[in-house]
């Protein structure tokens, strides 16, 4: 059974990367805003996803989806599809060649299957619960890093200006204790460099479940440690991905950042 969803991601994935592919340096149409002005959806988003659901409904009819451009469509199978099918479109739209098709299955328990495909590079990163986790078919493991100084993370931040500002407050606290810090602008696959030994760690509030769903089992399946990230505002929490050897570590230093940050933006008492 898990095979056959996997097969199915896959054959979705790949499929959808096509097409993205294909429109990659086309003229751009139908561009549209989402939760803020910065937050764009263009007719390459809607083509992806529209041939993803026909792929998955062909073959499960009675499987949830939810989409990330269209919404939730309600199964009984006890499944559900999570699609992101085009993650990273403001990279898709200045041409900047860094963006991915994320699709995973869940049932009651989480994830089963994922997918996160990148067109470009031609990488599939795959899972399936409990088997590991896969680059183009061979085994994918976490860099192993063991001092946070020392180590890349990557990071994201919201659409809403109030997360933005947020998530900006708490840079000055993190990056002067680690290597660097990366923002690339495809959730997806930086969840996924974590899995591959790309990015040693990467943090990130406000996530959707469709930018997480099939990131997180691969992560997980390579042998990375996972948790969520507090909110910073109405979109909610994220993910917390980091090789095993420094996940506590750069855990306490976002909480610890996190406090600091919280202290300072108290307003000031009045003085008696």
């Amino acid at each position: 059974m898990t095979d056959d969803l996997l097969a199915l991601a896959v054959t979705a994935a790949r499929a959808a990367g096509a097409l993205l592919r294909e429109r990659f340096h086309a003229a751009r149409t139908s561009i549209e805003t989402k939760s803020s002005a910065t937050d764009m959806v263009t007719d390459a988003d809607r083509a992806a996803e529209a041939l993803i659901t026909e792929g998955i409904r062909s073959e499960r009819p009675d499987d949830a989806l939810l989409r990330e451009e269209t919404g939730e469509v309600p199964g009984t199978s006890g499944f559900r599809w999570v699609v992101d099918p085009l993650d990273g479109t403001t990279n898709f739209l200045f041409g900047i060649p860094h963006w991915a098709v994320s699709i995973g299955c869940e049932d009651a328990e989480g994830g089963v299957a994922g997918v996160v495909y990148d067109p470009l590079r031609d990488e599939l990163f795959s899972a399936i619960r409990g088997a590991g986790a896969f680059l183009n078919g061979a085994p994918l493991a976490p860099s192993g890093a063991t001092d946070l100084g020392r180590a890349l993370i990557g990071t994201g931040f919201s659409y809403l200006p109030e997360e933005r500002a947020a998530a900006a407050a708490l840079l000055p606290r993190i990056l002067p204790r680690v290597r660097d810090v990366r923002r690339m602008g495809a959730a997806a696959l930086d969840i996924v460099w974590v899995a591959a030994g790309r990015l040693d760690g990467f943090y990130e509030s406000g996530l959707a479940p469709w930018d997480r769903a099939a990131g997180a089992l691969i992560a997980q399946e390579a042998g990375a440690r996972i948790d969520m990230m507090p909110a910073l505002g109405p979109n909610g929490g994220g993910l917390i991905v980091a090789t095993p050897e420094i996940f506590e570590q750069l855990r306490d230093l976002i909480d610890r950042a996190l406090g600091e940050s919280a202290r300072e933006s108290r307003p000031a008492r009045l003085a008696r």
